[in-house]
């Protein structure tokens, strides 16, 4: 960082990428907590999931446009207070026992979450030398595992409380069942009050923090709309790579435990311990990934990660017993470095279309809509779950030749000075 005048602003720009990281993996608390509270279908509970994605996809666009015309500190601030506005709708969502009401406010907090992440990343990469954007935004991203592992322990503790058991409620009234329900969603308040709270302050500090400005290099076009951006060629493969990325991610993480029982032959309990080594690992590959970066290329570590988990989903759907479980943990911690290196070569050299290109690879998160569903319908026209992976492995070969050609710059002979033409 230049003369150290960067490091309080990249400090509060990495306190982002836990944040987010800390209400996602409260998400997967979130399903069977309000599936008992609600007595809901396994199908209804997955909404959860649904109105998460559905706003990465809706409003990555709208965060590019005010990044645009406002900045990036008014597109962080912003972020920040929706993200603690959905935070507090948890305590009338909890007090009205409306699913909706629930499924409304994970909608708002994931509409701030996109406003957070089409900022902070193209931003955290530019804050400082461009020669190790990469292995900047890769140190925050490992915060951002950090939430991984400690906000199911977290959640878990405060959120999913010693309920009643179903044998229970079956002996209750009506009444005595609904006021027995709404006590245990209530569990909600305190902690989502508290994010919340943080959130307003972490506002506050931006507020009154100066950022420096991305400064984008004379002579380049301003970028007039988002097809503008798409004529970046590696921009258009970050974009497919990072939708087939996290459509990976998404497979590997929340179907694990249907996976490890059937593979493994474990119990679900079981299968949570190992889950939790799964988050883990990605912890430990991101710090791992971001010190064998100052050695070597971004592009080149890439696409070795992924070339190793296109061989660890093999064994993961033809291999038996503890060991697929083991090959999975491999997977998580091999896909680490993968979000913030796609990103940051995606948009690398875009200039004036930065925010655009930054907006249209958030877009691309709508792959953890779409992927795992492909991923159940193998699964359930094989019977054989582990048959599920062929999804993860076209994935991360999408992966490996983003890492090993689509992520290469081309030069317009315009774009050139004269000199270099002749």
């Amino acid at each position: 960082m230049t003369k150290n005048k960067s490091l309080f602003p990249f400090i509060l720009i990495t306190s982002l990428f836990f944040l987010w990281g800390f209400a996602h993996n409260l998400d997967p608390i979130l399903i069977p907590h309000l599936k008992k509270s609600f007595t809901l279908t396994t199908v209804q509970a997955t909404l959860v999931d649904s109105a998460v994605f559905i706003a990465y996809f809706l409003m990555a666009l709208p965060a590019g446009f005010i990044m645009k015309k406002y900045g990036y500190k008014t597109g962080i601030i912003t972020g920040l207070l929706i993200f603690a506005f959905g935070s507090y709708l948890f305590i009338p969502a909890a007090n009205t026992q409306q699913y909706v009401f629930f499924l409304v406010a994970l909608f708002i907090i994931a509409c701030g979450l996109t406003i957070l992440e089409t900022a902070a990343n193209p931003y955290a990469s530019s804050l400082g030398d461009p020669a190790t954007s990469t292995q900047r935004l890769n140190f925050a991203q490992s915060f951002n595992g950090l939430a991984t592992t400690l906000a199911p322990i977290i959640g878990g503790r405060v959120i999913l409380t010693k309920g009643y058991t179903p044998a229970q409620l079956s002996v209750m009234t009506e009444q005595g069942r609904k006021l027995a329900l709404a006590a245990e969603a209530s569990s909600v308040k305190m902690p989502y009050f508290i994010l919340g709270s943080v959130l307003v302050i972490i506002a506050i500090l931006f507020a009154f923090t100066h950022l420096p400005k991305i400064q984008h290099h004379e002579g380049h076009t301003a970028s007039k709309n988002i097809f503008h951006a798409l004529k970046h060629r590696h921009l258009a493969w970050g974009v497919a790579a990072q939708f087939f990325y996290v459509g990976a991610q998404v497979c590997v993480f929340s179907l694990f435990i249907l996976y490890a029982p059937k593979a493994a032959g474990i119990t679900e309990v079981r299968a949570t311990y190992y889950l939790g080594l799964c988050g883990f690992a990605f912890l430990i590959g991101r710090f791992i990934g971001t010190f064998l970066m100052r050695y070597y290329s971004s592009a080149v570590l890439l696409a070795a990660y992924a070339g190793v988990n296109i061989l660890l989903c093999i064994v993961a759907i033809l291999g038996h017993g503890i060991l697929t479980v083991y090959t999975v943990i491999g997977i998580c911690f091999f896909m680490s470095i993968m979000f913030p290196t796609i990103f940051a070569l995606g948009i690398k050299d875009l200039k004036a279309d930065t925010e655009f290109g930054s907006s249209l690879i958030i877009m691309s998160i709508v792959g953890g809509a779409v992927l795992p569903r492909v991923f159940g319908y193998i699964s359930d026209a094989t019977g054989n779950i582990q048959y599920g992976y062929t999804v993860p492995l076209i994935c991360f070969m999408v992966v490996a030749l983003f890492g090993f050609k689509g992520h290469c710059v081309k030069v317009k002979p315009e774009s050139l000075p004269v000199s270099a033409v002749l």
